[in-house]
């Protein structure tokens, strides 16, 4: 069994697979269209991440088909999707390029913050929603430096904004800019001249002294294109200004008003273990050797490893859209629910990578091949230990209230 008899390495979708988590037809209806879009992407991903180029082709049918705009508000001519409707979407987008998904997620999630918290001002929030909706515009943040590392562990940016005339010049460079070749606009962080704090600026890709080096060339994820971006003495105006943050306060990702859209990353690694997992049960029921009286599927170890792997993804799935659900349902306690976002990411991801795992002790050494999607899925879902929140930071969060609770505790006694 090749990746392409494999039906590009997608199989078809049983109902009950699709409905255990949508419940609404609005729901359906974009999964069906991640659907559609993940089942094309899946005969390219081999491609892309063979030759470490990015899918120019795959946003072109993203933008055609409307998905780029899912998270754009319905006034401004998008879907207006939120939070547990985009993850649904990802989720199923990512069964067919997992790296696809990542970089697309990564324009919804900041397009889905803004629309929640409406944080820049009504200039700005305007124009991205509108360039998103009638040009299929992209846009990322550019927080990561190799100097600070990830920026949600707080560090000031390296990249220096100074004031000039009218506006502001930036210079710096940002590493792990997904969706470099393709952006519109990127988000970037920076640190006042002169000052302890900084701000959040609009910067227009296609400004002089803006620049991409293709730096990227990783085990996994390949085809997202996140290389560094380049900013030598790149003018803005005063209005390119969206969000100012004080010393340590550095993180759109994962912490603070809209956090919640930072989900978008497990979800799209649940969606790589399920392609694997996928991939694992058409296996079994098709390999024969012939020291057995039928396919290896009859055998109960490997029937074991299977059946974990559903157990795993029925228990990342559940966790990461009751979360989702309880964002959009309880607008007022979403401050109380951040630290569950981070529990969610981490549950789902290391969950992901025990499917992916079995998955490969399915195959057995075939699943090693090149020629099978296993090893690629193998590569793309390590990639998730990497993104943000990161893992030792989310699990100090309840480490700490634990500790809290047993000191009140032994007061009390």
């Amino acid at each position: 069994m090749t990746e392409q008899t494999w039906r590009g390495g997608v199989p078809a979708v049983t109902a009950a697979e699709q409905d255990l988590f949508v419940q609404t037809e609005r729901q359906r209806r974009f999964v069906a269209l991640a659907a559609e879009l993940a089942d094309r992407f899946a005969g390219r991903a081999a491609l892309y991440d063979r030759e470490n180029t990015f899918p120019f082709e795959n946003f072109s049918e993203l933008k055609a088909a409307g998905y780029t705009r899912l998270t754009v508000p319905a006034e401004w001519g998008g879907e207006g999707a939120n939070l547990t409707e985009m993850l649904l979407a990802q989720e199923r987008l990512a069964r067919g390029d997992g790296a696809t998904a990542l970089a697309v997620g990564w324009h919804l999630a900041v397009v889905g913050k803004l629309a929640e918290t409406r944080a820049w001002p009504a200039d700005a929030t305007e124009r991205i929603f509108r360039a998103v909706a009638e040009r299929g515009a992209l846009i990322n943040s550019a927080a990561s430096e190799v100097e600070t590392g990830s920026p949600s562990r707080g560090g000031r940016p390296t990249t220096t904004a100074r004031r000039a005339p009218g506006g502001w010049i930036l210079t710096g460079r940002k590493s792990f800019t997904s969706l470099a070749p393709a952006l519109d606009y990127a988000v970037v962080s920076a640190s006042f001249e002169g000052s302890d704090r900084g701000g959040w600026f609009l910067v227009r890709m296609q400004s002089p002294g803006v620049t991409v080096a293709e730096t990227w060339d990783a085990l996994g994820m390949r085809a997202t294109g996140s290389h560094d971006l380049i900013l030598q003495d790149v003018t803005v105006e005063d209005d390119d200004l969206l969000e100012e943050f004080g010393p340590g306060s550095t993180c759109q990702v994962g912490m603070g008003a809209g956090a919640g859209w930072a989900l978008h990353i497990p979800a799209v690694y649940l969606g790589i273990a399920r392609a694997a997992q996928d991939f694992a049960l058409a296996y079994a029921r098709n390999r024969r050797p012939n020291s057995l009286p039928g396919p290896i599927a009859d055998q109960p170890h490997i029937q074991a490893l299977l059946g974990q792997n559903e157990v795993d993804l029925l228990a990342g799935g559940s966790t990461l859209y009751t979360v989702a659900n309880r964002w959009d349902a309880e607008p007022g306690r979403r401050g109380d629910l951040v630290p569950l976002l981070g529990a969610a990411k981490v549950l789902a991801v290391n969950l992901a990578l025990q499917v992916v795992d079995r998955a490969m002790r399915v195959a057995g050494i075939a699943g090693l091949s090149r020629q099978l999607p296993l090893e690629r899925l193998y590569r793309d879902v390590r990639a998730g230990l990497h993104n943000p929140p990161m893992e030792d930071a989310v699990l100090r969060s309840p480490a700490r209230a634990a500790l809290a609770r047993r000191a009140s505790a032994a007061e009390i006694l």
